[in-house]
């Protein structure tokens, strides 16, 4: 429908004699009474023209009037200029049409056709399990993938281990001293899972190498049990054996882009915005976290990817910077690259806050949560907001079975509309094909409004990528469950007094809206059960 009105737009302007802009801008308007969609292409033309806007679009009104797109019922000049589209009610009824015929494929597009991405994410340190406040970016992370896919983009997922450095000698430290029935040295891990795995731990085994594949394995399985899965688990041990640090300094050193000062090499990152220079190798000859980033991010662009994702937490914010110089500094461009930054997450039962610490050994492990309230509760909830604020999560509500959680909310309303092919199984009555079905009596307001949200997917699915901001379909999806839920209320399908020729159609309605809560919960890695 915006396709079709965007081109009656733009040959309107053209018989008018004005020059069509590159984006010819179409809203909805916030009250229904002002049209199904609004264009502002009068005001933004109106200078071009050398005319008042509204004087333009009274012209451009009387062109779409006389020769009307499809389903355009009325077209109106409102406000300075504005254009106000009126639609009959068979547009919906066409949406209910390509919403079937389209499938599991509905909300899909092409806007990312032709470039491959990379989204890094989770890349928890292998010295633990992975907790709850790691789920969020998890979450976030898997369903950013699955969006991005949705329109287009090849897309893989990769978990960054971080397994050289301080922590791990700790963490293999912490391992060696339980198993010898002592106390974790200073600063060590005190978590019981430390206990717990040092028991396991063969008396002959190397701490750090044991200890790296135990955590490893708990955070596949953890993460698995999510639905979040990965096509590497990149290890930055494997850059050391294989030079590519070094060759990562050379290639700098070549551009031109480092300097050897008080007996430590600097990257000149301030040549790229970053507010200081940056260390790669310390004086006594130890590289720091940066570098070794730095080859990374070096080797994912080798492997030919247009953009890359990462996923970060909130104390990782002033990294992006110099991150982001350095990416300038390798010779790309740096808008290939992009952060994320997942705000905190408070966890509260009861009232209280639950704290989340893996070396004080305050641990509410991912596994608990999972085992606790369900991997579609954890991950519905997570995808409530935006990453960017924080949010706090009430365990009580998430468990509860009622409306006032969401989950429940959603699957619940997919649960109705299921039970709509059962009930009817069980009594005989048979669904005609769609082509036979009169969708025209579908006149109610609570049909109608199952029907107008489910043609906003494709437009969300795809602002949703694009501002990588997948709650935009969490919200859709939570819509569509509220549009469904007033509709099984109000508008009975198999009740004896609904007319057959009705029954049918709103019969058809019930699969378009399944279908849609489906496609919409998968973009969310959320199951739609179909009975709870």
């Amino acid at each position: 429908m915006r396709d079709e009105l965007i081109s009656a737009i733009r040959d309107a302007l053209t018989a008018v004699g004005v020059p069509s802009p590159d984006v010819v801008e179409l809203e909805r308007p916030g009250r229904r009474e002002h049209g199904a969609f609004s264009t502002n292409v009068a005001l933004a033309s109106a200078k071009a023209a050398g005319r008042p806007p509204r004087e333009l679009a009274a012209d451009l009104v009387a062109r779409l009037e006389a020769d009307p797109p499809p389903f355009v019922q009325r077209v109106e000049v409102a406000g300075p200029g504005f254009v106000n589209f009126h639609l009959d009610d068979a547009w919906l009824h066409q949406v209910l049409r390509s919403v079937v015929d389209a499938g599991e494929s509905w909300g899909s597009g092409t806007a990312g056709t032709g470039s491959r991405v990379l989204v890094e994410y989770v890349s928890a340190n292998p010295t633990g399990p992975v907790h709850a406040g790691h789920a969020r970016g998890a979450v976030y992370g898997d369903s950013l993938a699955r969006i991005l896919r949705a329109v287009g983009h090849e897309v893989d997922e990769e978990f960054y281990v971080n397994d050289r450095g301080v922590q791990m000698q700790v963490f293999a430290a912490s391992l060696a001293a339980r198993a010898a029935g002592e106390e974790p040295p200073e600063g060590g891990y005190q978590g019981d899972y430390i206990t717990e795995w040092a028991a396991e731990m063969p008396a002959d085994a190397d701490p750090l190498t044991w200890g790296e594949a135990r955590a490893l394995l708990d955070q596949r399985e953890v993460l698995g049990e999510l639905g979040v899965s990965f096509d590497d688990w990149f290890s930055e041990r494997r850059m050391v054996h294989t030079g590519a640090i070094d060759t990562t300094l050379e290639d700098l050193r070549a551009r031109g882009v480092v300097d050897d000062a008080d007996g430590a090499v600097w990257l000149r990152s301030t040549e790229f915005g970053d507010d200081k220079d940056r260390v790669l190798v310390k004086s006594d000859g130890e590289v720091t976290y940066l570098l070794p980033d730095i080859a990374y991010h070096r080797d994912k662009f080798a492997r030919g990817y247009d953009l890359l994702v990462d996923v970060w937490g909130a104390d990782h914010h002033g990294y992006v910077p110099r991150m982001r110089a350095a990416i300038e500094a390798l010779g790309h461009d740096p808008a290939s690259f992009e952060v994320v930054i997942t705000q905190l997450v408070r966890l509260e039962r009861g009232g209280e806050e639950v704290r989340i610490s893996k070396r004080s050994g305050d641990l509410i492990t991912l596994r608990d949560l999972i085992g606790e309230v369900g991997p579609d509760a954890v991950r519905l909830t997570y995808l409530l907001q935006s990453v960017d604020s924080p949010q706090t999560v009430d365990l009580d509500v998430v468990v509860a079975q009622s409306n006032e959680n969401p989950v429940y909310y959603v699957q619940m309303a997919n649960a109705r509309l299921r039970s709509i092919d059962r009930v009817a199984a069980e009594r005989g009555l048979e669904r005609l094909p769609l082509a036979s079905v009169d969708l025209s009596v579908l006149v109610a307001e609570r049909e109608l409004e199952v029907l107008r949200v489910l043609e906003l997917l494709p437009e969300v699915v795809e602002l949703a990528a694009r501002e990588r901001a997948p709650h935009k379909v969490t919200t859709w999806v939570r819509d569509l469950a509220a549009a469904v839920h007033g509709f099984y209320h109000d508008c009975p399908v198999l009740h004896p007094d609904t007319p057959d020729e009705l029954r049918q159609a709103r019969w058809w309605l019930a699969a378009a809206a399944s279908t849609g809560l489906q496609v919409g919960l998968e973009l969310l890695g959320v199951s739609a059960p179909e009975q709870l």
